[in-house]
């Protein structure tokens, strides 16, 4: 159940984050924890090892790093990057992890995804929170000193080449947490989905919070029980907790967006707006909204759109859009599965709103005639499987051109590589210091034989012709979603019209 946590520092002393690895420190106000002499305490466990330094120490190395590359000179500059590894407490016990073990885990994660920074990789056996749950910390320092080899999951040149910084992007994040999840499996270990959101997301500052009100009221707690009064509360929630348990308590009871926000005014006082897509909550008392994505996924837009649907299909609702057509209900099919009045009064006024939006809609396109009404369909499905095909095809043509560019990036930074192993005088030993490259060079070589590709194309016209295959595309997506959408409405409309249709003949003939 490894977990992966990042943190930007902007703090241009690069030793601090050395000393915080090395030396005790107060896990509530973070100062370092002194001897009875006044020297700082050495951590009573750890492993430390550090990558692309040379002979300098990790503090040097990223000083001359920035130094060399004109970088990092702002106080705003995001100086270093810490990623935290946290593996789950059973696995020392059940899967035999170790510290030793840990640490090489961390430096083959380091080596392979952070290739060109200069590290630290640093394991510790227990968190703050004395979980017993082993971690390891592995700190870059924000510059590339060296171009590396382009990986599949690197999308901008500042991912592989000499004097970028890295950034940590939610698409790099996604690639390490995949990598974290493959590296528990490897080795063995418990894991869990890091892909997924979670439904409660806790801040650092919401959990220290939570750790230092805690405190105060285990306190105020044994204080009222030495004068032999009850304690009211035991446990400590901040203002984002209680938001989360009264947000909860309507969310799954709303049947719409409307529903909701009255009912969170009206019981809690709770403001709600959207900006962006992005949904923000305001506590009675509070004048600053609190961001969805603070409290958890569960509270975003997404999610909450998702719940109310849900609510509503359990508690059957009418609920239209202008632009939606609704499908005739078969009532008497329904009543034989055993519906009731209730259903069958509702079921009628749904049917009736239904019926008078198709005869709308089929106003407005002056479809009224059944002969016409079967033409435009028949039309819009050509249309739809023409454009499908359409998408499909540039769908395919943009992959190919990710592909071949994919392997002329690879070539021409191997090239050179390759054309060192005939002049090197142990190629054998070459060969085996520069099998990465090698074997990428041959990778991209048997794939311009494979494609009779003997002129390497230029990087920019690939890039250029993938421009306008996507531009294609989405001309060609729009053309097929609107027939889609059209197709759609009109195929329910025609349902709509022979339902309506079929049980009124029952009714006349009766009558």
């Amino acid at each position: 159940m490894a977990t992966l946590k990042h943190i930007a520092s902007k703090n241009s002393d690069y030793t601090a984050i050395e000393a915080y690895l090395v030396y005790q420190h107060d896990a509530f106000t973070g100062k370092q924890l002194l001897d009875e002499q006044g020297k700082p305490k050495l951590r009573d466990s750890y492993l430390l090892d550090t990558l692309e330094c040379g002979a300098f120490s990790f503090a040097t190395a990223c000083l001359l790093a920035n130094r060399k590359y004109g970088k990092n000179t702002q106080r705003d500059d995001i100086k270093s990057h810490q990623y935290i590894i946290s593996f789950d407490p059973r696995d020392a016990a059940d899967n035999g992890l170790t510290m030793e073990k840990v640490q090489a885990l961390g430096l083959k994660f380091c080596e392979e995804n952070f290739p060109g920074h200069p590290a630290i990789v640093c394991t510790h056996p227990d968190g703050h929170n004395h979980s017993g749950n082993i971690h390891v910390h592995i700190v870059i320092g924000s510059i590339r000193t060296r171009e590396v080899e382009r990986k599949p999951y690197m999308q901008k040149p500042r991912d592989w080449r000499e004097g970028m910084k890295h950034s940590s992007t939610a698409q790099t994040m996604r690639h390490l947490r995949v990598e974290v999840m493959e590296l528990c499996e490897g080795a063995g270990l418990y894991q869990i989905d890091l892909l997924n959101g979670s439904k409660e997301r806790v801040s650092e500052a919401e959990y220290w919070a939570r750790r230092r009100g805690q405190m105060k009221l285990d306190r105020e707690n044994a204080a009222l029980t030495t004068t032999g009064q009850q304690p009211k509360q035991k446990k400590f929630e901040t203002v984002k907790d209680t938001l989360r348990k009264q947000i909860s308590s309507v969310l799954y009871r709303a049947t719409s967006f409307e529903d909701f926000s009255d009912r969170l005014m009206q019981q809690y006082g709770i403001t709600i707006k959207e900006s962006r897509g992005c949904l923000s909550y305001l506590p009675a008392g509070r004048n600053k909204f609190i961001r969805a994505k603070h409290l958890g996924d569960k509270f975003d837009k997404a999610a909450v759109l998702a719940t109310l649907q849900e609510n509503a299909e359990r508690k059957p609702k009418a609920q239209f859009k202008q632009d939606a057509i609704g499908k005739l209900i078969d009532i008497q099919a329904k009543l034989a599965e055993g519906k009731g009045v209730g259903y069958e009064r509702w079921a009628k006024k749904f049917n009736l709103k239904a019926m008078a939006q198709t005869l709308i809609l089929l106003q407005e396109k002056d479809l009224l005639n059944e002969d016409n009404l079967n033409q435009r369909i028949a039309e819009l499905e050509i249309q739809y499987h023409d454009s499908l095909a359409v998408v499909k095809d540039l769908e395919g043509r943009m992959k190919a051109n990710k592909e071949r560019r994919y392997h002329v990036a690879t070539y021409a930074s191997t090239k050179s590589v390759a054309q060192q192993l005939k002049t090197a005088k142990r190629p054998t030993v070459f060969e085996e210091q520069h099998r990465a490259e090698l074997i990428a060079y041959r990778a991209a070589a048997a794939y311009f034989k494979a494609n009779d590709i003997t002129k390497l194309p230029s990087p920019k016209k690939l890039e250029a012709e993938y421009a306008q295959l996507a531009s294609e595309k989405a001309k060609s997506y729009e053309q097929y979603k609107e027939a889609k959408e059209e197709l759609l409405k009109l195929k329910t409309a025609k349902q709509n019209v022979a339902s309506f249709f079929r049980e009124e003949e029952p009714a006349q003939q009766e009558r």
